[in-house]
C-alpha cells in the first residue's frame, strides 16, 4: 500500500466511523498482534514402581557401587581379594539402605528354630507376608515349622522425589574426568 492511499483510507476511515481501518492499522504497525496460542504442558510424568526400584538401585550404586562390583567378572580374583572388597561394598550397602529404608523382619525369630504364625506377630498375618516350603499341607494352612529365612518388610521408605525430566532408567550416568 502506498503511503499517499494509507493516509487517505486512513483519514476517510477515521472521519467516518472513528476508527483506523484494519488494512491501515496493521499497516503502520498499529494493529494488536496476536498472540500465539500458549503450548499445553506436557502431562507430568507418573511414577512407577519400576522407577522407584531403579532410584533405589541408582543409590546403591552411587553410594557403594553395587552394579560395578556385580557386572565385574571376578573369577580372576582370589577368595581373598573378593573377601576383602565384599566386606567394604557390605558396609556401603547397608549404610545406603539404612538412610533411604527402614526394614524390619516379618518374623523377628532365630532361624533354624520353631516358629509358630499365630504368635509370629502383626507382620506375619498380612497376606503374602510368610510362605510355607517342605511338605505343605493340601490346604496350603499349617500353624508353624522351622523358622528358615525371616523375611524383611519395608517400614519406611524416603526415596528423595524423582526428577520430572530425568529418565528413570538412567541408572548411573558414565563418568569422564578431564585432565
Amino acid at each position: 500500500m502506498s503511503r499517499i492511499s494509507l493516509a487517505f483510507r486512513s483519514f476517510f476511515g477515521i472521519l467516518s466511523s472513528g476508527a483506523l481501518p484494519a488494512g491501515a492499522a496493521s499497516a503502520l504497525g498499529l494493529a494488536p498482534k496476536l498472540k500465539a496460542a500458549p503450548r499445553p504442558a506436557e502431562p507430568a510424568r507418573q511414577a512407577t514402581a519400576a522407577d522407584g526400584a531403579l532410584q533405589l538401585l541408582g543409590i546403591l550404586q552411587g553410594e557403594a557401587r553395587l552394579i560395578d562390583f556385580l557386572m565385574e567378572d571376578i573369577s580372576a580374583y582370589s577368595d581373598d581379594q573378593v573377601g576383602a572388597a565384599v566386606r567394604n561394598l557390605h558396609e556401603q550397602c547397608r549404610q545406603a539402605l539404612d538412610r533411604h529404608l527402614k526394614l524390619v523382619p516379618v518374623i523377628d525369630g532365630v532361624e533354624g528354630t520353631p516358629a509358630r504364625l499365630d504368635l509370629a506377630g502383626p507382620r506375619a498375618q498380612a497376606p503374602g507376608a510368610v510362605r510355607f516350603l517342605g511338605k505343605v499341607p493340601p490346604d496350603g494352612k499349617a500353624a508353624g515349622g522351622t523358622l528358615r529365612h525371616k523375611g524383611w518388610r519395608a517400614e519406611r521408605v524416603t526415596l528423595p522425589p524423582l526428577s520430572a525430566k530425568g529418565e528413570a532408567s538412567l541408572i548411573a550416568p558414565a563418568e569422564i574426568e578431564i585432565e
